[in-house]
């Protein structure tokens, strides 16, 4: 068997042995988000520390567990905390949860992100729906030999991110009076932060917004046949768009400041997203 399948199943095993639920929607909770979870009507939880094999995220504002509940009548799993490739994790390991969340039954994947802006007319705490993504910065998760018990060999990339969930999420955030941007975001490897070169590198390609995560996730889920849809926190500027440094620190202050307009547009998306499971 393949190695990075028989993981995956060890750690359903682990917890299908744990946890009695099945939800329908997953979501991945970026930086400032954390809280998030206290908004939804919690079930049950499960530290990744508790799954044999199961990465672990190191990342400071990470708490590192699954969080299983309702929103609204939708049931549930969030990531509060994701593992990212900079931590010395293979590839296949950063996503592996998204993996397990299909399997766990999830229909949906919501990705949600700090980045740092690239478009102009951002500012830090401007909300982006991701309507595409360049995946050529990181590595790809599909590398190696094929998983056909996940999905097929070349996986179609043309509508990665589904537009009827996108239309919901505009809805959501006209009626809630959020501002919501739209654009494409590019995942790098990080750690680093990006140098002003590389910012203007990606402006040319016509990347809105970057960041460390989220891009291999996509990948992996719509080769499962997930149903995919984002939204990134714009948390700072890129760098050379302004004269600070950038810091983590930078990233974890913008991401409070937004996150109960975050949340709101979250919680209100979910909900709609019943008629579509």
């Amino acid at each position: 068997m393949n190695p990075v399948y028989e993981k995956l199943l060890k750690c359903y095993e682990c917890y299908k042995n744990k946890i009695d639920f099945h939800p329908e929607v997953a979501i991945v909770l970026g930086s400032g988000l954390g809280n998030f979870a206290r908004t939804a009507d919690v079930k049950a939880e499960l530290s990744y520390n508790e799954i044999e094999g199961f990465p672990v995220s190191t990342v400071p504002g990470h708490a590192g567990k699954f969080i299983f509940g309702y929103i609204g009548e939708v049931p549930v799993v969030m990531m509060q905390g994701r593992v990212h490739y900079y931590e010395g994790y293979p590839i296949t390991d950063v996503v592996l949860p998204t993996r397990l969340m299909k399997m766990m039954g999830a229909k949906i994947l919501f990705l949600t992100n700090a980045s740092g802006g690239i478009n102009p007319e951002f500012h830090a705490g401007s909300l982006m729906l991701i309507r595409d993504h360049i995946s050529s910065f990181a590595p790809n998760p599909l590398i190696g030999p094929n998983i056909d018990e996940l999905g097929t060999r070349f996986p179609d990339m043309s509508h990665v991110y589904n537009e009827e969930l996108q239309d919901v999420i505009r809805s959501a955030a006209k009626e809630n009076n959020i501002e919501l941007f739209e654009g494409v975001y590019a995942q790098l490897t990080g750690p680093s932060f990006e140098s002003p070169a590389e910012i203007q590198m990606l402006h040319k390609l016509g990347v809105s917004a970057v960041g460390m995560s989220t891009v291999v996730e996509a990948i992996a889920a719509n080769h499962m046949g997930m149903k995919i849809c984002g939204v990134s926190c714009v948390s700072n500027l890129a760098a050379g768009m302004n004269s600070s440094p950038l810091t983590h620190e930078e990233v974890q202050e913008a991401a409070n400041a937004v996150a109960p307009k975050f949340e709101k547009l979250l919680t209100e998306s979910v909900k709609r997203f019943k008629q579509y499971i």
